[in-house]
């Protein structure tokens, strides 16, 4: 099949009509065709070769002369010197350098190499006198190298001149012998050309008859699921041809978007399981726990209570009925949950400020995206700080956007560590699980130009900022490809 269509270049069906119309009614125009084509290859040839000559004839008929000389005032440091002639022997090899492209007799195409080659070992020749300091010794190099290569170089040239004229002798009468063979073929290609007209026909019928039947199987087997990707039907038609190709590369570009869409679902169910498996964290819940004990020990029934109840409202929000999306006040009140309990912890240590107006309250967002990142900047950021810290969790409107930003005043990062973890979040290596995770979910829900942005100074403190389209909570949202499969599945 490759071998066929590599043979047999595809044309427009208008252009096979217009082919077989012009075969039909005037056959002889075939065979004139075939004679124009001969003659101008001839005369391509001729074209080439005498290009060449004309090429040649440009070289400096005093190349040998003019070098030898310039040499000589380098070595003997005349007063006339005007430095090594090296542009002079360059141009002499880039242009037989051209005529070697061009040549194709094996007499000249030695000749021009031997141009190459010695033009460059005079540039090697003339950059060893340069090196040389003392004068007899450049003089000698000058005898023994410079002339003589100079002589050879020269005399190269006039032998590929001499063969490149021969050459173009020889295809001038075999031109005058081609023209009286071509004509005494007249007779029998016409009777030929006549024969071939007839199968002709019946073979461009067929050219198109059997590749549409053969591409109405196909498309009949992709309509019935089969997604399977199949070398294309071969035609001979340019149309045809095409609208096969087209059908195997819209299978192919299919099959790929599914399997991408898998993987990505994939990688959705993993990172909102290990996210979630975070969360329910049992070192966080036997530390809770114990407080409470703490408290009721201590006889703080009253802080007890309140801290048994924004530990049932924090695993209540991780929950949220089994959905992957909430409000943003219900995220608040999560993130709300965690920090009470945490203060009741670490007292001494933190204390937390929660400003998102009530206006937004109303937008979706990701679960589990804030509280990643404030539980970052309390373990990272806070308890590593001596002295008394602030989390502050901010949410506002940009533009079609809201931006929410999470911002501690702890130990912070120095440049490489906050290097590490924004590289590792591009790749979706785990260098700080929170950061890493959250950014991979927001990307997978709304796409690479959402997501979070970290900044960062030792001893300063650390600042996310998150970025997500503004969705009002119960608009039904355009089911995008990462998602759908997903929605689906649930």
């Amino acid at each position: 099949m490759s071998g066929r269509r590599k043979k047999t270049k595809p044309v427009t069906l208008e252009g096979k009509l217009r082919q077989l119309t012009t075969y039909q009614f005037v056959p002889v125009l075939a065979l004139i065709a075939v004679i124009f084509s001969v003659l101008i290859s001839y005369s391509s040839s001729y074209r080439g070769i005498l290009h060449n000559v004309t090429t040649a004839s440009e070289f400096n008929q005093d190349f040998k002369e003019t070098i030898d000389l310039e040499m000589y005032y380098y070595v003997v440091e005349s007063r006339y010197s005007q430095g090594l002639p090296v542009e002079t022997v360059q141009d002499a090899q880039a242009l037989a350098q051209d005529l070697r492209d061009t040549t194709t007799q094996k007499e000249s195409r030695d000749a021009i190499n031997s141009v190459v080659k010695l033009c460059a070992s005079l540039e090697s020749k003339m950059s060893q006198i340069e090196e040389t300091e003392s004068y007899d010794e450049r003089s000698l190099q000058l005898e023994n190298n410079i002339y003589v290569l100079t002589e050879m170089i020269q005399e190269y040239m006039y032998t590929y001149l001499y063969y490149e004229a021969v050459q173009l002798d020889s295809l001038q009468e075999r031109m005058t012998h081609m023209l009286y063979l071509e004509t005494g073929l007249l007779i029998v290609f016409v009777i030929l050309l006549l024969t071939v007209n007839v199968r002709r026909s019946l073979k461009f019928g067929r050219s198109i008859t059997d590749p549409i039947g053969a591409l109405c199987v196909r498309v009949r087997g992709i309509s019935e699921g089969d997604l399977t990707v199949q070398d294309p039907v071969e035609a001979q038609e340019y149309e045809i041809q095409t609208l096969s190709n087209g059908v195997e590369q819209m299978v192919e570009r299919l099959n790929r978007l599914l399997e991408q869409s898998r993987q990505e679902q994939i990688s959705l169910r993993s990172a909102e399981l290990a996210l979630l498996q975070a969360q329910i964290n049992p070192h966080f819940l036997y530390n809770t726990l114990d407080t409470i004990i703490w408290l009721i020990e201590m006889e703080q029934y009253q802080q007890a209570v309140e801290m048994v109840t924004s530990l049932s409202g924090y695993f209540r929000s991780s929950l949220s009925k089994g959905r992957d999306v909430i409000t943003l006040r219900e995220e608040e009140q999560h993130v709300r949950s965690y920090l009470e309990i945490q203060q009741v912890r670490y007292k001494d240590i933190l204390q937390y400020k929660i400003s998102i107006d009530d206006s937004l309250y109303q937008y979706e967002i990701p679960k589990l995206t804030l509280q990643p990142l404030v539980e970052n900047a309390l373990y990272h950021g806070i308890k590593r700080k001596r002295g008394l810290g602030v989390i502050t969790v901010t949410g506002e409107e940009d533009g079609d956007r809201l931006l929410l930003t999470v911002t501690d005043n702890g130990a912070g990062m120095d440049e490489e560590r906050l290097r590490q973890v924004r590289e590792g979040a591009g790749e979706g290596t785990r260098i700080g699980f929170g950061y890493a995770t959250v950014q991979e979910r927001l990307q997978l829900f709304f796409g690479a130009e959402y997501g979070l942005e970290i900044f960062s100074r030792e001893g300063e403190g650390t600042c996310v900022k998150v970025h997500i389209p503004k969705r009002p909570a119960g608009e039904k949202q355009p089911v995008s490809p990462r998602m759908g499969e997903r929605r689906q599945e649930d």
